[in-house]
């Protein structure tokens, strides 16, 4: 069997499995090929077929990407991460702490880290939030040539270009380029609530790819890759929300999101209709859980046949917090996880039997576990 039919198949094995997948996470054992030895064979065959002009051409080309800068610059920061159930990714944050996905950690409490130069380190769990999916392990040691990467400060836009860097299906090292499609998502999380403030991106990413950093073209990391939905569509964790849970994670192990206890329903103009609203405006009120924070402070709706439809009637509906305006589900959720604590008392406003109010809500922590999407 010739050489080019033994790498045209090795191709083909590999694409098999990428459209087998389905969501990017912790990569479990696959037959893939070292990738190491990939690389070793493809400089090989590069060399024997276009010659040494070619090379010199093709190297010339690369020192003036800005991709190839970015990963330069990134790529000793960036560690494999096995576990006994699978390996994903994880990238150095400060001196000795590693961030990665919770879902990726699991339950485990110490993890295998390989950094880009070769060599293998011991790593302890530190700590996990499995409501933001970010867990710290902290590195027995880290090698001369990683240094921390720096979570992005300003607010990054739709369009904007980055690449993601990791190991999916064992091929490390790998980067893929996008842009930033959308922001302000709502991801599920292992906890069963949801991720908000969350990045939409084109960028490929598969399993073994989560817990990789989304970096921007400057060098900073963007998002901390989740997950992946359909062709074209994955998502990352915001920088500013794993700035806030990171260094609680550091520091105790743990961190609290502040919660609500609602059911919430964006105002449609079909709801605004059925409850007598001049325009569609605000979250109404499905149900507030019993003991929460929300209990006796939000009246809920009820659900009634409206012109042969089911609808929220009735119950309150959230105008603004804190004078935040609140238009959408995704507004709410990505204000309590990035402006307040547990402990924290909110002004909420809200529109009441056709008139406006304000009332004061204290917040607590969340509970451990969620089937529905609460705040």
């Amino acid at each position: 069997m010739s050489e080019e039919t033994t790498t045209r198949r090795r191709f083909l094995h590999l694409g098999g499995i990428a459209l087998s997948a389905g969501l990017a996470g912790c990569d479990t054992a696959l037959s893939a090929p070292d990738s190491n030895a990939s690389r070793t064979s493809s400089a090989s065959d590069s060399s024997a077929g276009t010659g040494r002009s070619s090379s010199t051409d093709a190297r010339s080309q690369a020192d003036g990407s800005v991709y190839t800068r970015v990963y330069r610059d990134t790529i000793p920061s960036v560690v494999l991460v096995r576990t006994d159930r699978g390996q994903g990714t994880g990238f150095l944050y400060d001196d000795t702490h590693v961030v990665t996905n919770a879902h990726v950690v699991s339950d485990t409490s110490s993890v295998q880290l390989r950094f880009q130069e070769g060599t293998w380190r011991e790593g302890a769990v530190r700590g996990t939030d499995v409501h933001a999916d970010l867990a710290v392990v902290v590195a027995d040691s880290v090698p001369g040539s990683a240094e921390p990467l720096p979570l992005v400060r300003e607010a990054p836009v739709i369009g904007q270009e980055v690449v993601a860097i990791g190991n999916p299906y064992n091929l490390d090292g790998s980067l893929t380029s996008g842009i930033i499609s959308g922001l302000d998502r709502l991801i599920p999380s292992p906890s069963g609530y949801r991720i908000p403030d969350a990045i939409q991106t084109d960028a490929a990413v598969n399993p073994g790819n989560s817990g990789g950093p989304l970096m921007s073209l400057s060098g900073q990391v963007v998002g901390v890759v989740n997950s992946k939905q359909g062709d074209n569509i994955a998502f990352g964790i915001s920088a500013a929300l794993a700035e806030r849970v990171v260094p609680e994670l550091i520091e105790s192990g743990e961190y609290e999101h502040a919660y609500m206890g609602v059911t919430l329903e964006n105002v449609t103009p079909a709801i605004a209709r059925a409850n007598d609203m001049s325009d569609p405006r605000g979250l109404l009120i499905v149900r507030a859980v019993r003991g929460g924070p929300a209990d006796g402070v939000l009246q809920p709706s009820d659900i009634e046949f409206v012109n042969g439809s089911r609808l929220p009637v009735g119950g309150d509906v959230i105008l603004s917090v804190d004078g935040v305006e609140m238009t959408s589900f995704e507004d709410l959720a990505s204000y309590l996880a990035l402006q307040t604590r547990p402990g924290d008392t909110i002004q909420v406003r809200i529109l009441r039997d056709g008139s406006e109010q304000t009332v004061e809500m204290k917040l607590i922590a969340r509970p451990e576990r969620s089937r529905s999407p609460l705040q």
